[in-house]
């Protein structure tokens, strides 16, 4: 017999993240065995039932790893309901997939995408500290002196905004290397804004260790299980 916790036996079969699992449970949308369930309790993957909205999941799917290079445009989601575009109608498979963690809408780069809840969480969970470095266009000749507190840190909203690391790459095209490991929303731009800069262009070029293929904009390719990975090794940017 093995048992899981509910939110990991969710996540593992392809529906959603774990993050995501744990606030369908809280919401009384889960069942087990016909009774709503508590968030921590256990299921035994071979003989409980387990259902989500009336429907029985279920273990056993193939795990899929997409590298996609998102364009400017399209929503990091499954769907929309102001009938926007998202990320997924780029890829197109019949397997249920989402996307690890999001790009906004007007950023584009490196973005994946699984049906794999367990990957999905220790990417995005903020405990596992990945890091994320983009290319940053700026509006205007950059100044180092100024841009380089990033790396002290910057009052955003209720966080203090990092940056790990901090490189001018191009100076006559305003460009900069920027890498954070927080991952808030439309962190990087708010981070130069403190600094008096608008970012004009943003494109994250890797995830950890895992930097974004020779892809156009709106390519994908699937990746086996062990370039994922590559993921949780040391950033070497």
């Amino acid at each position: 017999m093995v048992m899981l916790r509910l939110q990991k036996f969710i996540s593992d079969s392809g529906l959603t993240s774990r993050r995501k699992a744990e606030e369908l449970i809280t919401s009384g949308r889960v069942r087990v065995n016909g009774l709503v369930a508590e968030l921590g309790c256990k299921v035994d993957e071979q003989n409980d039932v387990v259902e989500v909205d009336g429907k029985r999941i279920t273990l056993g799917e193939k795990h899929i790893y997409i590298m996609l290079n998102k364009p400017e445009g399209y929503l990091s989601s499954v769907t929309d309901d102001r009938g926007r575009k998202t990320v997924v109608e780029l890829i197109g498979l019949k397997e249920r997939i989402f996307p690890v963690g999001r790009l906004d809408y007007d950023t584009e780069g490196l973005l994946l995408l699984t049906n794999d809840g367990e990957f999905t969480y220790r990417v995005t969970h903020p405990k596992f500290e990945i890091t994320k470095t983009y290319i940053a266009t700026l509006d205007k000749r950059i100044m180092w002196d100024r841009i380089k507190v990033l790396l002290d840190g910057v009052e955003i909203e209720d966080y203090v905004g990092t940056a790990n690391a901090l490189h001018i790459i191009n100076e006559n095209k305003n460009q900069v290397m920027i890498t954070i490991s927080q991952g808030k929303n439309r962190q990087v731009r708010k981070m130069f804004e403190k600094t008096g800069y608008t970012v004009k262009k943003l494109q994250r070029i890797s995830i950890g260790a895992l930097r974004l293929a020779n892809l156009k904009k709106g390519e994908w390719r699937e990746l086996s299980k062990k370039e994922a990975e590559k993921i949780f090794e040391k950033n070497s940017i």
